[in-house]
């Protein structure tokens, strides 16, 4: 997980080979999610939790003049997934 901090009025592009699948949670402030068109997209606030696959947003701003911060999650990459053992059960 990392944290990203935007400064009021700041503006950070969304990279999608750094963020594919990503998960945001905005911890605090408020930020808005521009969309690839260029229009602004919906402003989020505290506890709003976001993905960015699919989504169109090509960056993230903070509309406020106070200080925002969203936590991203992003699967690891090179991670395998097995499936479970065989209990014995029906299927």
């Amino acid at each position: 997980m990392r944290t990203l901090t935007l400064r009021g009025g700041a503006r950070v592009e969304v990279v999608a080979a750094e963020w594919c699948d990503a998960f945001g949670v905005v911890t605090r402030g408020r930020v808005q999610l521009e969309l690839r068109d260029g229009e602004p997209g919906p402003v989020l606030g505290r506890d709003a939790g976001f993905w960015l696959r699919g989504t169109g947003v090509r960056a993230l701003r903070n509309p406020g003049r106070r200080t925002a911060r969203v936590s991203v999650v992003t699967p690891r990459t090179g991670t395998v997934t097995h499936p479970l053992p065989n209990d014995g059960g029906t299927t």
